[in-house]
């Protein structure tokens, strides 16, 4: 079916993808938070 080559290949497509799209979620879960802190400080002064 698939040689070693290719299926290597694939499986580092796949983790790249996947890892590149987990640093886009938390960067955006870390503007968040960042955010909502931001408020808090603001409410308390």
């Amino acid at each position: 079916m698939f040689d070693r080559l290719t299926f290597f290949t694939l499986m580092c497509l796949t983790v790249s993808g996947l890892g590149l799209s987990a640093c886009e979620t938390m960067e955006g879960a870390g503007r968040d938070i960042e955010n909502a802190g931001e408020s808090v400080q603001d409410a308390a002064q």
